[in-house]
């Protein structure tokens, strides 16, 4: 079987599967008061019973119809297939906001080949339905719609989207802020990464900087970026291992350089 018609049958299935799994985080997030939830690292970093089960749906199928592929997920960690193909998912990236009952959470797939290219990506918003997706060379869409970043925009006129967690100093998030401010700009933090890539692509935000993000957060979203014309810091930088993640970058093209800019002067700070 052929590179391409291998990709085509994934990425049908992939379709299917964020759709059903969209269903199942959606019954959970209609009954949060019934919800377990766990603390991870902190009390901000946590995981729910929605978070293992959508996982578990995900990799499940995945297993019975490609056993052979390869699987990275947020809560079940790295399972080496012999395919050359690996599925990296994210079940709810954005669970804080999930278990307080805020709508900015996704899911997210992405499928990379045997050189560690992403291949597809698709980012589903079950509130809103907002379904973000791309193969590598045939462009980005949502919801079905072709989609492009805003080349207009500037630091000082466009929204850059922030995220943030204890994996960093708060200074280096503060210093960033800081100036981003000072420069007429304008920062949201929506608690979820992978949505607010997905946001760029669309030209809803003109950029989106984490210092340190995971894979299963950023794969999907950084092809949908830069199959919508927009730039991506290569990821997961220089001298990193895929599984340790690493700094996130992604932005219209006239936005890369000035937020790239001050991204260097706050961490000199």
């Amino acid at each position: 079987m052929s590179f391409a018609s291998d990709l085509r049958q994934r990425l049908d299935l992939a379709r299917k599967l964020i759709d059903e799994a969209g269903k199942l985080a959606l019954a959970h997030f209609a009954d949060l008061v019934h919800l377990r939830i766990d603390s991870k690292l902190n009390g901000q970093d946590v995981v729910s019973a929605a978070d293992r089960g959508v996982e578990a749906l995900i990799r499940g199928t995945l297993a019975k119809t490609f056993p052979e592929d390869g699987f990275l997920g947020e809560e079940s960690g790295l399972a080496d297939g012999r395919s050359g193909w690996r599925w990296t998912v994210d079940p709810i990236d954005g669970t804080s906001c999930f278990v307080h009952g805020l709508s900015s959470w996704c899911v997210s797939i992405a499928l990379s080949d045997a050189d560690e290219h992403t291949r597809l990506g698709l980012i589903l918003a079950p509130v809103s339905g907002d379904l973000y997706e791309a193969v590598h060379g045939e462009g980005a869409r949502l919801n079905g719609r072709p989609i492009k970043v805003d080349t207009q925009t500037s630091l000082e006129t466009g929204l850059v989207g922030l995220g943030a967690s204890h994996r960093v100093p708060a200074q280096e998030v503060a210093s960033l802020l800081e100036m981003l401010l000072a420069r007429g700009g304008m920062f949201v933090r929506s608690g979820s990464g992978a949505l607010s890539i997905a946001e760029v692509a669309a030209g809803r935000l003109a950029a989106y900087y984490e210092p340190h993000i995971n894979a299963w957060d950023c794969l999907a979203g950084l092809l949908i970026v830069r199959e919508a014309g927009g730039f991506t810091a290569d990821f997961p930088g220089a001298g990193r291992h895929l599984l340790t993640g690493g700094p996130v970058l992604a932005a219209a093209p006239q936005i890369a350089q000035p937020l790239n800019d001050l991204i260097a002067s706050a961490r000199r700070h």
